[in-house]
């Protein structure tokens, strides 16, 4: 493949990216409005469908105070959606599940695009497949390096 080819197969690979970042922003746009919870609390959701949580482990993966974890899972907790338990070998630590309501609410809404997403990807092969793989690891990776740099810029003042 020609030079000149490969940079439009850059682009249109960039492009394409961008263009898929926007997509999933707007899916999850949607869903918090289903939800009828704000992009925080989605984000949460998404953490706690993983599985169950501290409120410390919430903070470091969301990115928050303790503080604002209390608060976010409060709202989610009066909304149905969370829960607090204590653990059974340390009744002093409390941890965090999503509800069966919850996890009803998102498979309605996230079903279908894992469904049709596993169609999707049984028609690459094994190689295609780890390319593609290496690729989202990579751009992830990359985003969470300039999540960090960005988070370090001055902030603008209103």
């Amino acid at each position: 493949m020609s030079r000149e080819n490969m940079e439009t197969l850059r682009a249109q690979v960039g492009q394409e990216s961008q263009a898929l970042q926007a997509a999933v922003d707007g899916v999850d746009e949607a869903a918090a409005a289903v939800l009828g919870v704000n992009r925080t609390d989605l984000r949460c959701l998404e953490v706690l469908m993983r599985g169950e949580a501290t409120p410390g482990q919430l903070a470091i993966e969301l990115g928050l105070t303790s503080g604002s974890v209390t608060t976010v899972v409060d709202r989610l907790t009066k909304a149905g959606y969370v829960e607090r338990h204590r653990e059974d070998g340390d009744r002093r630590k409390v941890l965090i599940r999503s509800t069966p309501a919850a996890q009803a609410k998102a498979w309605e809404i996230y079903g279908p695009i894992a469904t049709e997403g596993a169609a999707e990807l049984s028609e690459y092969s094994a190689e295609q497949l780890n390319t593609v793989l290496e690729f989202l690891r990579r751009s992830r990776d990359l985003q969470i390096r300039h999540r960090t740099r960005i988070a370090e810029l001055p902030r603008a003042i209103r």
